[in-house]
């Protein structure tokens, strides 16, 4: 990777590991896109899905299979969320928070910047019932072509941020460890948001006693948590894009100056990702981990999104040019 921005890391100390059960393996099937890396994946009210490639392209993907290239941002599209009007809401690294008219392809810029600083790791949307959007960024630091470079700085420079229907902008979170997925529970009361780096899942209470506040769901993740969605019955389905990596976790609390050595050098020596699927399923109120597939598979994995339709559980990925699904795992 050519022309690498600097890094500044700090010491940290990265959370301590909590297992998850063991969840089996399961049959996929691969379905190619016409681009690489997939990152998120949503269904709109037709059945179609929708993913953002690594180019900029945003494809639409019918029922019947048919994919069609709908738009194309210009930047790195990320986090998807069809909207109650149905655009599509596309986060984007390079141009913040937009929204797509699936029907004439049209893109419209709704949040560029944050108090006048430019947004430059949109990650994740959703929207609740009333019309307001919520959104995370991963780093104000890095484009996503450079997230290793947030994960290595480990300075919590993430947000979690509110469109209102009045298109005021306002900060919810902010100092977030790679703020990621974010979904509305089922019954609205409440945000789940990712941290990738912090390893944890917590909810920003919408309503209630609670409102405003941030309360832990599941922490001490094994893997780092990516994109997030609600499943029918409530759950909370997490990609976990990889396990956590035991060199960059030695790393953490140790001189910083290790850290920039790291990122010099040459991607393909630095700490990497396996091929690896792994999807789980998480309680709402408890936590508990209720669900999941965890395995191998040489044409697919590094889970980023994922979503469920008519009883497929859908995923994407940033490690290879496809979507792949299986049937939605039982509850345990």
């Amino acid at each position: 990777m050519s022309n690498k921005p600097p890094i500044n890391p700090v010491r940290w100390t990265p959370p301590p590991v909590d297992a998850l059960p063991d969840f089996p393996s399961a049959e996929l099937t691969i379905v190619p896109m016409p681009g690489d890396a997939p990152e998120d994946v949503v269904v709109d009210a037709d059945g179609a899905l929708w993913t953002g490639l690594v180019d900029g392209r945003i494809v639409r993907v019918s029922p019947d299979g048919t994919t069609d290239v709908v738009a194309d941002t210009g930047g790195r599209p990320l986090g998807l969320h069809v909207a109650r009007d149905g655009r599509v809401l596309v986060c984007d690294s390079y141009r913040g928070l937009m929204a797509l008219d699936p029907g004439t392809g049209a893109l419209e810029v709704l949040v560029p910047d944050i108090d006048g600083r430019p947004l430059r790791f949109c990650s994740n949307v959703t929207e609740t019932d009333d019309g307001t959007i919520y959104f995370t960024e991963s780093t104000s630091s890095f484009h996503y072509e450079h997230f290793r470079a947030a994960i290595l700085e480990a300075r919590g420079d993430g947000g979690l941020y509110k469109l209102a229907p009045d298109g005021t902008v306002s900060t919810l979170r902010d100092g977030l460890y790679f703020a990621n997925g974010v979904t509305v529970t089922a019954d609205g009361t409440a945000l789940v948001f990712a941290e990738t780096q912090g390893r944890r899942l917590s909810k920003y209470w919408l309503s209630g006693p609670r409102a405003g506040a941030v309360t832990p769901l599941a922490v001490n993740l094994p893997g780092m948590p990516d994109n997030i969605s609600t499943g029918a019955d409530g759950r909370i389905w997490v990609a976990l894009v990889t396990p956590i990596n035991g060199a960059a976790e030695w790393l953490a609390p140790r001189p910083t100056i290790l850290r920039q050595l790291v990122w010099r050098l040459p991607e393909a020596l630095q700490p990497q990702m396996p091929l690896e699927v792994w999807a789980v399923a998480f309680d709402p109120e408890t936590g508990a981990a209720v669900a999941g597939v965890r395995g191998k598979h040489r044409q697919f994995g590094q889970v980023t999104g994922l979503v469920e339709r008519d009883g497929q559980l859908w995923m994407s990925s940033i490690g290879v040019p496809a979507l792949a699904y299986c049937a939605i795992p039982e509850r345990r």
